[in-house]
């Protein structure tokens, strides 16, 4: 079977990357980002089985977006350096800047994403710029629970 993944990210077929979970549907990059794997995290009104802070904007936009996350305690941050005792996340979004695809930083630095209704994969953060899901335009970062940190 051919991996679909370096066609649709081209950057992925010149690093390491590796798949980490199985397909599934159950949930979206948003939710994996947030650390949960089974539910919907967007702004989808009226759907009952998406998820989205109350009183939120349900726009899909990169405003919208930074403040449902920081509802959850996130910041916004300056880079995707890792940083000890913080987990930080990258909104992703399209030439329209509407926003695309959310990641969360793992310890050590790599990425891990849900890529649509594929797998899950760790990452280089810049390496799924391009065409599907634009470019990197918000990083975030938010304390680790004591009982996570390094």
């Amino acid at each position: 079977m051919v991996d679909p993944l370096p066609a649709i990210f081209p950057r992925l077929a010149q690093r390491n990357y590796r798949v980490t979970s199985p397909v599934t549907g159950n949930y979206n990059c948003v939710a994996w980002a947030l650390g949960i794997n089974s539910k919907w995290w967007w702004p989808i009104k009226g759907d009952k089985d998406a998820v989205w802070p109350e009183g939120v904007s349900t726009e899909e936009t990169v405003d919208a977006f930074q403040e449902a996350f920081r509802t959850l305690g996130f910041v916004e941050c300056a880079d995707e350096i890792e940083e000890q005792g913080h987990e930080k996340i990258a909104v992703f979004a399209n030439g329209w800047g509407v926003p695309s695809h959310v990641c969360r930083q793992l310890a050590g630095g790599n990425w891990t994403s849900k890529i649509g209704e594929l797998e899950d994969i760790e990452h280089n953060l810049r390496d799924l710029e391009g065409a599907e899901y634009g470019l990197v335009v918000l990083v975030m970062k938010r304390p680790l629970p004591a009982n996570q940190h390094a």
